[in-house]
């Protein structure tokens, strides 16, 4: 293959799995303060095939596009300014989300500073499922929480993704955690850090939870009306971070009624808060768990596997050796 061009995943047309394929492109070339990193592995995140269906960030997007964000691979040549990073260097990433970062290709470019050094401990493939769902939790957890030693924290959904380094950031802050699970999770949960399990499928959490002082909530009104059930748990002054579906004019009028806050998240790039995570994974502090992989000529595999709800961790995309 010419090294002016790639492998990449292409949707040209909002739909299922099917629209997903894999094309040749051009390669990009990065611009000054950029770098252009080889991926070896991109994580898939649920905002993947929303906006592949396209909801999610789709509106922000144009077809056709190339999906992902989770990133980490190598850096093969670096743009005019560039002085952190250099050809060799292994690193992960989250770069431009919301805006499309192209992640399901063979090479990748973005801001210097949107990237950090991989964690020594990890392999790519694992690296990979870190960034985005990392962020996520850490941005909730520590910047929009900024959960405390001691407080009561509800994180749903928590055998997922973002929900597993959120109940092991919330642990990491010395917070007593309460997390959302069918019970086959419950024994990894509490080796993860958590303090108390509620099987949702045989349990309204809120017939067994109260005087929480933060909700990470990672289902969302959408299903089941959790972030509005997820009100009620709160103690008076207590905050909801609703994450997947936001913040409604109904559940801000809720919470107010109810004595509570809520606030909307959207995750950003961070390379700074990546260095803190790596360096807490490599002491052994946080681990990462990944639930399977496929190579970039299975996507449409992954995605419907990711689609049905029941993964424990991250699905992995591996793009090289």
């Amino acid at each position: 293959m010419s090294e002016h061009v790639m492998r990449a995943v292409t949707v040209k047309e909002f739909g299922g799995p099917e629209v997903l394929t894999v094309e040749e492109v051009a390669r990009p070339e990065p611009l000054p303060t950029e770098v252009l990193v080889r991926v070896h592995a991109a994580g898939v995140n649920p905002v993947d095939w929303k906006t592949r269906e396209g909801q999610g960030m789709a509106g922000l997007q144009t077809l056709p596009l190339a999906l992902g964000w989770d990133v980490s691979g190598v850096v093969e040549k670096v743009g005019f300014g560039v002085t952190t990073l250099a050809p060799g260097d292994e690193v992960y990433g989250m770069p431009w989300f919301p805006r499309a970062a192209n992640a399901y290709a063979e090479y990748v470019t973005a801001p210097a500073r949107q990237w950090a050094r991989k964690p020594a401990t990890l392999d790519h493939v694992h690296a990979a499922a870190v960034p985005l769902a990392a962020l996520t939790a850490w941005q909730t957890v520590v910047d929009t929480a900024c959960v405390q030693a001691g407080q009561r924290v509800l994180i749903t959904a928590a055998a997922g993704g973002v929900g597993h380094f959120a109940v092991q950031f919330a642990r990491h802050r010395g917070a007593h955690v309460i997390a959302t699970a069918s019970a086959a999770r419950h024994a990894w949960l509490k080796e993860l850090g958590a303090d108390e399990t509620v099987d949702y499928t045989t349990t309204r959490f809120e017939d067994a939870v109260s005087g929480v002082d933060v909700v990470i909530d990672l289902v969302g009104d959408a299903h089941d009306r959790t972030s509005t059930r997820a009100l009620k748990v709160l103690r008076p002054g207590g905050l909801l971070v609703a994450v997947p579906s936001g913040v409604s004019p109904d559940l801000l009028a809720a919470a107010e009624t109810a004595g509570v806050r809520a606030t909307p998240y959207l995750v950003e790039p961070d390379g700074t808060a990546l260095t803190t995570i790596a360096g807490l994974i490599d002491a052994g502090e946080v681990t990462v768990e990944v639930a399977e992989t496929f190579p970039l000529e299975r996507v449409a595999e992954a995605h419907t596997r990711g689609e049905t709800g029941r993964t424990r961790g991250k699905l992995v995309l591996t793009v090289a050796d």
